[in-house]
């Protein structure tokens, strides 16, 4: 929202007053003066105006969790154990899951309660590199390299991937970097060349890495690796 809207919103100020606290300098955001009004403000923000809440900033979380297999990626299920169990319960009512794995795949998952930023470590047009480590269930082919660097065109979505890059760690298994983050891209991927994924291990998102996490542990994320996001 609007810093401007912030300041007139249920706090009887018009916007010609608003717009002169700002020109005065009698606006703080985060005890920092503003005279933009046109600043986008988050919830986590604090606005006060000489020194009067006008905001006051809801926390803000960035929990990373290493996801053990057979755990749904989901707030609540009826059959399965989901992560939400695996975090502290006081957490849970305000974060929601950055960029699913399904039951099976383990690794680096991301939760948080701030939109914004999840949003961009997740939206395909960020082209943020997410790296996982797959095993396959053949001989995963020459001529697979060379796909994924042209990309997968999918044809429910109409378009074609972003060009990916294989390390190849053994006949079956590879360290494979994307630049996405489809509706089950990885397996949709292979199952384009013939092949189909048996394992599924997320190992980092950007500058985000799980190395050191034990399966089923969380912590929260540094304002160094929450800012590497942006």
């Amino acid at each position: 929202m609007k810093l401007l809207r912030i300041l007139t919103n249920q706090n009887g100020i018009s916007r010609r007053q608003a717009k002169a606290l700002l020109a005065a300098g009698r606006v703080q955001v985060d005890g920092e003066r503003c005279h933009d009004p046109d600043l986008d403000i988050q919830r986590f923000r604090e606005v006060c105006v000489d020194q009067r809440i006008i905001q006051s900033a809801a926390p803000a979380y960035y929990l990373m969790l290493n996801k053990p297999s057979g755990y749904l990626s989901a707030t609540r299920d009826d059959q399965h154990p989901t992560v939400m169990e695996l975090i502290d319960p006081s957490l849970r009512p305000h974060v929601h899951i950055a960029g699913r794995l399904d039951r099976a795949s383990t690794g680096l998952l991301i939760l948080s309660s701030d939109g914004v930023w999840s949003r961009r470590l997740t939206e395909p047009a960020v082209k943020i590199p997410k790296v996982y480590r797959v095993t396959t269930a053949y001989a995963i082919s020459p001529e697979t390299e060379d796909r994924f660097r042209e990309g997968i065109w999918f044809e429910y979505e109409q378009l074609r991937t972003s060009p990916a890059s294989l390390e190849p760690l053994g006949e079956r298994e590879v360290r494979l970097t994307i630049y996405e983050g489809r509706y089950h891209q990885v397996k949709r991927m292979f199952r384009a060349v013939g092949n189909r994924v048996t394992s599924l291990h997320r190992e980092s998102m950007g500058g985000l890495t799980v190395d050191g996490l034990e399966p089923g542990s969380y912590r929260h994320l540094s304002a160094q690796e929450v800012s590497s996001i942006g």
